[in-house]
């Protein structure tokens, strides 16, 4: 399962992954960071059982948790399967099936946002 964790430092450089791990014991893999000064965001991958016990722990540290269900929202009615999000994805999330309808296997995405730059008709997004 996938968490997006919001954080701010402002109280100090406490190392959040770190202390959820040694605390918790659970392996957290991050796929993705974007700290910039005492502000940061993290995309983090967990065992699915594991969810409720990290997401409750960084909650005590003072983190914003948001279990990730889906990543890239396709608009149908916008999207015409052109295929230039593809050829960015550095993750392979998207591919075509037989019948060359876009796929998207968001298990493998890392909320990177280039599909969505990349979209000519504006089809794609990622959840807030």
């Amino acid at each position: 399962m996938k968490l997006l964790v919001t954080f701010s430092r402002k109280g100090g450089k406490q190392p959040l992954i770190a202390q959820t791990v040694k605390d918790t014991g659970v392996l957290i893999n991050v796929e993705r960071a974007f700290i910039e000064s005492n502000e940061g965001e993290v995309l983090i991958d967990i065992p699915d059982e594991d969810a409720k016990v990290i997401s409750d722990a960084m909650e005590k540290a003072g983190a914003r948790v948001k279990e990730m269900e889906d990543s890239v929202i396709r608009d149908e009615s916008e999207c015409v399967n052109c295929g230039a999000c593809i050829s960015v994805c550095p993750q392979d999330v998207l591919s075509f099936d037989e019948t060359w309808t876009l796929c998207i296997d968001g298990s493998k995405c890392v909320l990177c946002g280039k599909c969505v730059d990349a979209c000519p008709h504006q089809a794609l997004s990622l959840l807030p």
